[in-house]
């Protein structure tokens, strides 16, 4: 196993929220263009990442901002945690922002951010900027108010359905990102069904997808949506990946090579490399659901991938 420096961490998101919204009191959209908390782990002496290859943040827009629009080389994803009214515009396509829902705002892509609102915006960035400015490859470029499609969320719209895809895309071939909103009450109600099939302590776990070819959605990092049943324990195999989690509803642990991390809903959590992990949901009557967040797809690119049954699940 190698030598981590990132340790198992988790950030209450009631201890985070009001700083946040201090920081929207004290900063201003116009001087500030993006609005981020940086969760930073307390194992990589001051960088603000939560683990060797995932940055998270917390970023706010308060009702009748607008974050304007820019693109850069870091690939983004946003995973939706308060507020009701918000729109990010990824290349032109508006996509809604509703609690769960996880967004791509991929490298290169110009994007913004808009609350229409009565209340703040609030969601977790997931970004792969510990692994892009490793190499000296991060910029940022600034561009004009984005021009909108006139066919709102057209990408969920096309692909609604697993297992279809529309007919040009047999003589096109696939797309990089041909969907860009994952919707929560879609994701929430594949997994309530994948658990009618699923063996207890087996995961109910669902990846999220290119629904064009059936891989990762974003090149560096891996995302997944995974429910814990009432009372559910649950001992995934123990993996070379580094591992992020949002809690999206329920309460519950997970202890991570011995630390027990003791989650409810909105909190963060990591887990270094090659970490043994066992996740437990606190309840014995109310589901728990969980965002993982991990750098599977990078390791695979680069061959040393690995996953391991060292009594750590079959």
């Amino acid at each position: 196993r190698p030598i981590n420096r990132t340790v198992p961490h988790l950030w209450h998101y009631d201890e985070l929220r009001p700083l946040l919204l201090q920081a929207g009191e004290l900063t201003p959209m116009e001087k500030a263009e993006r609005r981020v908390l940086m969760l930073a782990n307390p194992g990589l002496e001051g960088a603000p990442f939560a683990t060797a290859t995932i940055f998270f943040g917390l970023q706010l827009v308060l009702p009748g901002e607008s974050a304007p629009s820019h693109k850069h080389s870091v690939g983004a994803v946003r995973m939706i945690i308060e507020g009701e009214g918000g729109v990010t515009t990824v290349g032109g396509e508006c996509c809604p922002m509703e609690k769960g829902d996880l967004i791509l705002t991929p490298a290169g892509y110009w994007h913004e951010h808009d609350d229409y609102g009565q209340g703040p915006m609030i969601w977790l960035d997931a970004l792969d900027a510990p692994v892009v400015c490793s190499i000296e490859a991060s910029y940022c470029t600034e561009g004009p108010p984005l021009a909108r499609s006139d066919r709102p969320d057209a990408s969920q719209t096309r692909y609604r359905r697993s297992g279809l895809a529309p007919y040009d895309t047999l003589a096109r071939g696939p797309k990089h990102y041909p969907l860009l909103r994952f919707p929560w009450s879609d994701v929430r109600a594949a997994l309530q069904d994948l658990a009618a099939d699923t063996a207890l302590h087996e995961p109910v776990q669902l990846a999220y997808v290119n629904p064009e070819t059936g891989r990762e959605c974003m090149p560096i990092l891996g995302f997944s949506a995974l429910m814990l049943r009432p009372g559910e324990e649950l001992r995934p195999r123990r993996r070379s990946a580094s591992h992020g989690y949002l809690v999206v509803a329920g309460r519950g642990e997970t202890e991570v090579d011995g630390k027990t991390l003791v989650w409810e809903e909105n909190d963060v959590f990591v887990a270094p490399t090659h970490a043994t992990i066992r996740h437990r949901n606190g309840s014995s009557k109310e589901r728990a659901f969980l965002i993982q967040v991990d750098d599977a797809p990078l390791q695979k690119k680069l061959g040393f991938y690995q996953e391991f049954t060292d009594g750590a699940g079959s």
